[in-house]
């Protein structure tokens, strides 16, 4: 495994999951997401170049139509259906939320967590901020306010997961990256339902508006 080149490829996928946390715009969400979800890809091609592992290619391709290009499409199509140009604000300011980043990474590379960089030693570092990602995504998810942000974040810890998989030793199992895409196909359906109920009932994706139900 090329070494340097993946770990480019996982911190720009950390680093697409902060951004995550601070834009505002819905567009430059979507785009963040297909750019982790192309990681992935890239990450499952350079195995498929070593390895020379068929099996790899062919959950790379279903990945790359799946992540990159189906679900970003739904997200676009429902940004434009809404007409949502802007993400509501998160619970937690700017500032704040960069400060529960880094705790949450300091966290994630704490002696907590030495028998899961442990798995292979030679990702220690890799594993570590594979971690930090879940971590990362799991704040992600209680600290947006809008149905769709929210959708991508549950996304993108299982973005997350599939990192620390693959530096885990885990990325031959097809079976379990297959799993993995029918995951987001179910999501997928999930989301359409989700989305339109909320947008429907309270014509707003903002889910602080879900405080105001009644029996």
């Amino acid at each position: 495994m090329n070494s340097f080149y993946t770990q480019i490829l996982l911190t720009l996928f950390f680093v697409s999951i902060v951004f995550l946390h601070i834009v505002k715009k819905n567009i430059t969400t979507v785009i963040l997401y297909s750019l982790q979800s192309l990681a992935i890809v890239l990450l499952l091609v350079n195995s498929f170049l070593e390895t020379g592992k068929n099996s790899l290619l062919f959950v790379a391709c279903l990945v790359l139509v799946v992540k990159v290009i189906l679900a970003p499409a739904f997200f676009i199509n429902s940004i434009n259906k809404f007409k949502l140009k802007f993400l509501v604000t998160t619970y937690v300011n700017t500032p704040l939320t960069l400060i529960s980043v880094t705790i949450l990474t300091a966290f994630a590379h704490s002696k907590l967590f030495i028998s899961l960089a442990h798995i292979i030693p030679i990702n220690e570092h890799l594993l570590y901020l594979a971690l930090s990602a879940i971590f990362i995504s799991l704040f992600l998810i209680v600290n947006c306010k809008v149905a769709l942000s929210q959708i991508i974040a549950v996304l993108s810890l299982e973005n997350s997961i599939v990192a620390f998989g693959f530096f885990a030793g885990l990325e031959q199992s097809p079976i379990l990256q297959i799993g993995i895409v029918f995951d987001i196909f179910v999501w997928i359906i999930i989301a359409t339902v989700f989305i339109s109920m909320i947008q429907k009932h309270f014509g707003s994706l903002d889910v602080t508006e879900m405080k105001y139900l009644k029996d």
